[in-house]
């Protein structure tokens, strides 16, 4: 018992306030996004679906993934558009009730062509949320709680994936890829109808949303367009998580679809146990986020050459857990990062972009990934990666040394 009270004391409440502080809205936002993202079982084995399910080449795959990626690009572009002309709070509801639909529909397109729209529409309708989302963040945060905001959505996001695919391959074993696209739909209609229940303008209050008397174009932002081509490293090779890293476990390594989503799912665990924590010690100190992103990606690079190293399980294990904490580092701090940037102009506009810089990225990643394992196999694959990363470093170094100069805020 006095174990168990020290635990909890000490522990636990310290644990606990790291979330003090964050608004009502904010943490609604969260809730939301925990709907949405844990029926979005479909996604981390959509490589697997169309290989096995559909039979499609990985010549094909890579196509479809592009297709997947460009969607992404284009709703991004939108819904920034769209969230400067009717506000955030509108785009987001029309993106997860339509995309409800279209992921229904998905299940009945079995041809390549057909496939290939069908992707590209629902990632168009579905990433349309993701600017006005952040956009909404920014107005539900206070300036010095925005970083922990930011990572208490990726905890909600994280803690979905954490339960969607091991519950996505558990379902896939005993039924069929088909029931995912069911409840994914459904969990995307959930969490529209919940956003319209709970944060309609006439019940929140965006208290903290500082308007620019002369908002400056994102396109005219020097440094922030060097972080974005950064991002666009950064996403290309993380996002091998989502498509040739599971191709990996499965053909590589001989993982069944279960073992896949632990794997998976361990990663949303680790998230949700150790990223509040983590971003609340590091904004506790004197850490630039630049410098921050940095070290993140040097995490992610690490990750590929234990996949290299031997097929062990332990190994594959470190990957992961190295993959893990650079994702939890790069992506609140680049998030914020963004977000900062925002506040000199359009702020649509200039987080429309950040979304792209990962769209972009979608439509390389998955593409390259597959066509690098089909030309040179698996580990060539992950060498590329990491010296891919390397050149992502490289990039934020320079924009680090850039920013000095001209004495920006970094």
């Amino acid at each position: 018992m006095k174990i168990f009270n020290f635990f909890y004391y000490s522990v636990g409440q310290a644990y606990l306030n790291t979330f003090r502080g964050l608004s009502k809205e904010v943490w609604w936002l969260a809730f939301i996004t925990l709907v949405n993202r844990a029926g979005t079982m479909v996604i981390p084995f959509l490589s697997l679906y169309l290989t096995t399910d559909l039979n499609f080449s990985l010549d094909d795959v890579a196509w479809i993934m592009t297709a997947f990626g460009f969607g992404s690009l284009v709703g991004s572009w939108i819904g920034g558009k769209l969230t400067d002309v009717i506000g955030y709070y509108k785009v987001m509801v029309i993106s997860l009730i339509l995309s409800g639909f279209l992921f229904i529909g998905m299940q009945y397109l079995e041809t390549f062509n057909t496939v290939c729209i069908g992707i590209f529409v629902l990632m168009a309708v579905a990433d349309m949320f993701r600017p006005a989302m952040f956009v909404a963040l920014n107005a539900y945060s206070k300036p010095e709680n925005k970083t922990r905001s930011i990572t208490l959505i990726r905890l909600a996001i994280n803690l979905g994936f954490s339960a969607g695919p091991a519950v996505g391959g558990l379902i896939i074993t005993t039924m069929s890829y088909g029931a995912l696209f069911w409840i994914d739909g459904f969990s995307c209609m959930l969490a529209g109808f919940l956003l319209l229940k709970v944060l309609h303008p006439k019940k929140s209050k965006t208290i903290y949303t500082e308007e620019s008397t002369h908002p400056l174009s994102a396109y005219s932002d020097k440094s922030f367009i060097i972080f974005l081509v950064a991002m666009v490293i950064f996403g290309i090779v993380f996002l091998q998580l989502i498509s040739t890293i599971p191709y990996f476990y499965k053909e590589g390594i001989g993982l069944t679809e279960f073992e896949i989503g632990l794997l998976m799912a361990m990663n949303g665990l680790l998230i949700f146990i150790f990223e509040m924590p983590l971003i609340k010690w590091f904004e506790n100190k004197t850490f630039t986020k630049i410098g921050l992103m940095i070290f993140g990606l040097i995490l992610i690079c690490i990750s590929f050459l234990f996949l290299i190293i031997h097929p062990w399980l332990g190994f594959i294990i470190i990957s992961m857990i190295l993959l893990t904490f650079g994702e939890m580092i790069v992506f609140p701090f680049s998030n914020s990062f963004a977000l900062d940037r925002a506040q000199r102009g359009l702020k649509g506009q200039y987080m429309a972009l950040y979304s792209i810089a990962f769209s972009i990225s979608h439509i390389f990643a998955h593409n390259l990934g597959f066509h690098l394992i089909d030309s040179y196999g698996f580990d060539i694959t992950w060498t590329i990666m990491s010296v891919f990363g390397l050149l992502g470093l490289g990039l934020l170094l320079y924009l680090k040394k850039q920013m000095l100069a001209t004495k920006q805020t970094i």
